[in-house]
């Protein structure tokens, strides 16, 4: 899989992409992630990428001209079919990402994320450019970088060959309509609390059987809308 992430800051991306999961995918050719600076791409001498908003109000909004050239370079090189490529505005008017929508777009050949700022981005970028808006949550962060980095990291994880052991991510939380069941590891005693004696028992249908009956307490308790799906 090919990520191109769109940003005015991509100097923020570093650190995450360095580590764990991600530099491994990386590493191993599994995933290539692309940092383009949107800077680069406008028409202002000045490098501005913003503008004060039509019929008023506070803050600035990014401008489309230098997002669709931007985008529109990392389109024409990158020769992928259509329906293998998803182009995403972060923005906290999206749809709530999930483990659905990421394993959705785990599928994908290629990713662009663009990362909006400011007080938005100009409504013709959503409307014309981007195949989806997606959230990660219902806040307001400053930037769409945080955002991306977490698409990045949702999705990455979800590519084959990525994680150690295969079926890791298909015992996840969410992977099923309930969060994930308690787990445990050495020293069976820990400050006077025990680990589960079904777990250290060897019985693995009375062990699978807990973790069912576990994962769903824990959603009962913490998420009930989960069971509702």
């Amino acid at each position: 899989m090919r990520i191109d992430v769109l940003t005015i800051f991509p100097s923020m991306f570093e650190p995450v992409l360095g580590e764990s999961i991600i530099k491994r995918a990386v590493n191993s050719g599994k995933a290539a992630i692309h940092l383009h600076d949107i800077r680069d791409y406008t028409t202002d001498k000045h490098r501005k990428v913003d503008d004060r908003p039509y019929g008023g109000g506070s803050g600035m909004v990014m401008a489309p001209q230098p997002i669709f050239s931007c985008c529109d370079e990392v389109v024409r090189k990158i020769k992928v079919a259509k329906s293998k490529r998803s182009i995403i505005l972060l923005s906290p008017r999206g749809r709530c990402l999930t483990q659905k929508s990421a394993a959705r777009l785990s599928k994908m050949k290629h990713l662009v994320l663009i990362c909006g700022h400011y007080e938005g981005v100009d409504e013709r970028v959503g409307r014309s450019l981007a195949d989806e808006e997606i959230s990660i949550g219902d806040y307001v962060l400053t930037g769409g970088e945080l955002p991306a980095m977490v698409v990045i990291d949702a999705v990455v994880r979800l590519l084959p060959g990525v994680l150690g052991n295969a079926s890791s991510a298909q015992n996840e939380s969410f992977q099923e309509p309930s969060l994930e069941y308690p787990q445990y590891t050495r020293p069976a005693v820990f400050q006077g609390k025990k680990v589960p004696a079904v777990l250290l028992s060897g019985d693995h249908k009375a062990i699978d059987a807990w973790r069912r009956k576990e994962a769903l307490k824990v959603t009962r308790k913490r998420r009930p809308d989960l069971l509702g799906r």
